[in-house]
């Protein structure tokens, strides 16, 4: 995995410009700590960062393809393509030859043979660049999921580009500006394909490929999910899953670095644990690796909520008995998660402020320790969107709501009686933000977008709606957060449930069957069953754990009154001066304000670390 830049200029010579590129492609040093370089034409210029996980020697970027001392093509490439040897034979019939191994200068040789249309041909994770010299044409290319990120800003003539925002941010002509509608869609619980809070900054879509010429910005989706007639029987579905999985695993362990799982002892991790023992057992590679994030004290001193029923300690451990794991537990305390410090460095991971406390920077340390023993590692992620996990799934006044189905539950995340994430704001900028008004909105134009079958049963229809809700608004919060926290630290985690022929089957798989048994993910539980202890196979869906020890909404009182008290805190604009009293007075809960006190710190930082301008 890497990270990647650039800047496109018709009306410029960028040969000059090697400072403006030198600093873009230093901010994305964590992304790629072991290689970076530049390619510069006079309309084109490239960066690149290298996490070296396939051909080490051979995988250097950006990477150029010449013909009789002329130059065709560069690239600056992030991600993996998992079909890469299938590609390669193809290409090597129609004449193109090889110089390295990696799955790079297929993806380039690809562009060379197919045009934008080899991003219909790639399976993987990616986002990448390539300038065609003989046209003098940019092309950008985002996986179907949206596993990797890529971003651009449109400037009078051309564009620069990047694979976080603050790669963008370094160039001269780009300014750290949020509007009302910024605001909106930072806190609004959902996330919309394309749109950035910065203004400017325009998102690639999954799915999509953005062609940037001299007369313009183009762009063109290449993938979306299809309405399908499904017409296989139960137990053929469920075949067809688990042959499914077992090929994605197998493809996705492929690295000449170490590579390791993510457990948590739920249902996917565990699945792609024993998957990935299983594979790995075959070819006689030895024991899986495996990595689990706890607390301090968390097993021992467990409450259960309305979300978590179980700790994930034990449940992690007996997996990586029964599976044969080289187990380790990354454990946490409540001081090392609220070290400003922590904040200030997931806050640079995300370019933007999440509000989510301790789960941004317990991901963040879990990832800093894997990446001692790892360079790669495989996540469970995203099943709970594609097969139904999530409680609201199976909540009828969650699916029948007029709007997106976890939005009524992502507060209680800060448990029982905790304030809404958004409660110490300034009521009148509330009012202006109306964001309840806003997720409607964007919920009907998401809904709208959704394919449907003729003559469906109604249930079903809806049904059908939940998943693309989740898949293309969703999953998208999650995969952002993996991505930001893991290359932090220069950590590939790679996600077999998006592999996107998973993805469109399950897709099209009736609720009925999703649902055969009246639980959670009936399909995934019956297809891993065998590979799994019944305890976890059986186990009720518990979400990413969140730190119960009570002095951590203490620490975070703390921390906000330092903010409250420093008059030149420039979160003091946003926040409700009164509500903030009642947060802080000795009598009040800091429990029920842990969302809300998250937030705050985290816009604060923001605001303060990248001067941000708000025009609202």
């Amino acid at each position: 995995m890497c990270g990647i830049t650039g800047w496109v200029a018709y009306e410029r010579d960028l040969t000059l410009e090697r400072a403006v590129l030198d600093a873009m492609t230093a901010t994305q040093l964590c992304r790629g700590p072991d290689a970076g370089g530049v390619h510069l034409e006079r309309h084109a210029a490239l960066g690149h960062r290298r996490l070296a996980v396939i051909d080490i020697e051979g995988g250097v970027q950006p990477m150029a393809v010449e013909y009789d001392g002329r130059l065709l093509a560069a690239l600056t490439y992030s991600g993996e393509v998992y079909n890469h040897r299938e590609l390669r034979a193809e290409l090597e019939a129609a004449g193109h030859r090889f110089r390295t191994r990696s799955d790079t200068e297929v993806v380039l040789h690809a562009y060379l043979e197919w045009g934008e249309q080899l991003a219909e041909r790639l399976n993987g994770m990616f986002a990448f660049a390539i300038w065609d010299a003989r046209s003098e044409e940019l092309l950008l290319v985002r996986d179907r999921m949206g596993v990797k990120p890529l971003h651009y800003h449109p400037t009078p003539d051309g564009v620069v580009f990047g694979s976080e925002p603050k790669a963008l941010l370094a160039h001269p002509s780009v300014r750290p500006v949020v509007d009302l509608d910024g605001l909106r869609e930072l806190l609004a619980l959902t996330r919309t394909p394309g749109l950035t809070p910065y203004r400017g900054i325009v998102e690639v879509r999954p799915g999509h490929v953005v062609r940037v010429r001299r007369d313009g910005i183009s762009v063109r989706r290449y993938w979306a999910l299809e309405a399908r007639e499904h017409t296989q029987d139960l137990d053929t579905t469920i075949g067809t899953v688990r042959a499914l999985l077992e090929d994605i695993v197998h493809r996705q362990l492929e690295a000449d670095v170490p590579l390791c799982s993510l457990l948590s002892g739920g249902l996917d991790s565990s699945a792609v644990t024993a998957l990935a023992a299983r594979a790995l057992a075959a070819a006689g590679a030895g024991p899986v690796r495996s990595f689990a994030v706890d607390f301090t004290g968390q097993t021992e001193h467990f409450h259960p909520d309305a979300l978590r029923s179980t700790p994930d300690g034990p449940y992690a451990e007996l997996l990586a008995r029964h599976v044969g794991a080289d187990h380790r537990v990354i454990e946490l305390d409540s001081a090392t998660l609220t070290d400003p410090a922590r904040r200030l460095t997931t806050l640079r991971a995300r370019d933007l402020p999440a509000g989510v406390g301790d789960l941004d920077t317990s991901l963040l340390l879990l990832f800093q320790g894997v990446r001692e023993r790892s360079t790669v590692a495989l996540s469970g992620e995203s099943a709970d969107e594609l097969f139904g996990g999530y409680r609201w799934f199976h909540d009828p006044a969650a699916v029948n709501a007029d709007d997106f189905p976890w939005a009524s539950a992502i507060p209680g995340l800060g448990g029982p009686g905790a304030a809404p994430r958004e409660h110490l704001l300034d009521q009148g900028l509330l009012g202006k933000l109306d964001l309840a008004g806003y997720r409607h909105a964007r919920y009907r134009e998401a809904l709208a977008e959704v394919p449907h079958l003729p003559d469906a049963d109604p249930f079903e229809r809806r049904m059908r709606e939940v998943g693309y809700l989740h898949l293309t608004r969703f999953v998208c919060v999650l995969l952002d957060r993996k991505d930001r926290m893991s290359m932090a630290n220069g950590l590939e985690v790679r996600v077999p449930f998006c592999d996107h022929r998973l993805v469109q089957y399950v897709f099209n798989t009736p609720w009925s069957m999703k649902h055969f048994d009246g639980r959670e993910k009936s399909l995934l539980r019956a297809a891993v069953r065998d590979l799994l202890p019944p305890e976890i196979a059986d186990r009720v869906k518990s979400p990413y754990p969140t730190v119960q020890d009570p002095r951590y909404p203490e620490l975070l009182r703390r921390e906000l009154a330092a903010v409250a008290a420093d008059p030149s805190s420039p979160v003091h604009a946003l926040l409700d001066r009164r509500t903030l009293a009642e947060a802080l007075a000795p009598a009040g809960d800091p429990q029920a304000f842990r969302l809300s006190a998250d937030l705050a710190l985290d816009l604060n930082a923001w605001l303060t670390e990248y001067q941000v301008a708000l025009e609202l």
